[in-house]
């Protein structure tokens, strides 16, 4: 039976024995991340099917604002950590599908506001739909104490990362 539980245990193995002098330690926990960061890109896109990942943070951040599902380009950049350049373009296209409508907003005569339609309701449910559904598949081999315990770490480690 091998020691190694998934590639990465292979490859932390392989550089020990060619680089004994090197603490490969992050490794064991990022190396890990990526791979799945891989698998969750993956699995994003067959959710979301037509919405690109980029439409769907959009959609979504106007689905979590509530009624009126509402919100300025300004706001909505913040949201999505995105530039202005970036956000005029997606907010473009999610127009040309009829998900979202722009209008001038009453208390900024300079500034407009982004509103989600009944089209863009039901594509960003559908979609969060399905992502939940390929997220839980990645996660059924962990427990929900090990699911729990994994989410705090994380957590932590997200802080740290945002405050630097």
């Amino acid at each position: 039976m091998s020691a190694h539980r998934d590639e990465v245990d292979r490859l932390i193995a392989d550089w020990k024995r060619e680089r004994p002098d090197l603490d490969i330690s992050p490794f064991a926990v990022l190396s890990r991340i990526t791979r799945i960061s891989r698998n969750l890109d993956i699995a994003r896109r067959d959710a979301f099917a037509d919405l690109e990942t980029s439409g769907f943070d959009v959609l979504a951040a106007l689905r979590r604002s509530g009624d009126p599902y509402q919100l300025s380009p300004g706001a909505l950049m913040q949201e999505t950590l995105v530039t202005s350049g970036t956000m005029t373009n997606r907010l473009d296209r999610l127009e040309e599908l009829k998900l979202i409508t722009r209008q001038p907003d009453p208390d900024d005569g300079r500034g407009s506001l982004v509103t989600l339609t009944a089209s863009g309701m039901r594509a960003v449910d559908k979609a969060l739909e399905g992502l939940l559904e390929q997220e839980r598949e990645l996660l059924k081999g962990l427990t929900r104490d090990q699911k729990v315990a994994l989410a705090d770490l994380l957590s932590a480690l997200a802080a740290h990362l945002e405050e630097n």
